[in-house]
């Protein structure tokens, strides 16, 4: 099973981190995918280049196998598009490996906005994972989406390759990047709220309104 987690990661924080922690673990599988976006299309452009936001994922991770970077739609260049995500990876993945992609139900409330969403369940499951603000109204698609899935537990994704809908509680930490790019912006400090390792990336390149950091002295 191929598991992927997509999102602009802007910066990758503890609450990320976590959550990829977190899924590995309930879905049984030696690795989950961090996809970040290139161009998001569903929201404003990022506060940093898609290189210094890859670079960000590549330092959170060094040091956690079971977690991996996916730079696919930063390659592919243009706006990210999540159907074509997919199909990229089931032409790798082949007609019958399982494939997850993980969203939180603030995305997914959306989800029929997106650009041809009707294809995605026969590419992908879906497991939508609850966060504040991303309640769903009952008779929307997403809703009957979920109320209607062939696969409603996490043994059943193993069954079929895409198809599944799933409602999966995790437990959550309260950290927005948001939040973090407007304490670099104030001067305020956001430490543990991101590894240490992230917050030293943005300072060297001067990311979120830092200033950069000054090059060391080696001789």
């Amino acid at each position: 099973m191929r598991v992927v987690y997509g999102g602009t990661f802007d910066p990758i924080h503890h609450g990320h981190l976590r959550l990829a922690i977190e899924l590995r673990e309930r879905l049984g599988v030696p690795a989950v995918s961090l996809v970040p976006s290139h161009i998001p299309p569903h929201r404003g452009a990022p506060g940093a280049t898609s290189a210094d936001r890859l670079a960000l994922l590549h330092r959170a991770v060094a040091d956690e196998p079971g977690l991996v970077v996916d730079d696919r739609e930063l390659s592919r260049g243009g706006a990210s598009y999540t159907a074509d995500t997919l199909r990229q990876l089931r032409r790798e993945l082949g007609a019958q490996e399982p494939l997850v992609m993980v969203l939180g139900s603030d995305a997914f409330a959306g989800f029929e906005s997106w650009r041809d969403w009707q294809a995605i369940a026969g590419l992908a499951h879906v497991v939508v994972i609850p966060r504040p603000g991303g309640e769903l109204e009952p008779q929307s698609v997403p809703a009957r989406l979920l109320e209607t899935s062939p696969a409603r537990t996490l043994d059943a994704l193993w069954a079929a390759p895409a198809g599944g809908f799933i409602w999966l509680e995790l437990p959550l930490l309260d950290i927005s990047a948001t939040a973090i790019r407007e304490h670099l912006q104030q001067g305020r400090s956001p430490r543990y709220l991101l590894p240490d390792a992230v917050l030293a990336e943005i300072r060297e390149r001067g990311l979120y309104g830092v200033h950069p950091a000054c090059p060391r002295n080696t001789n």
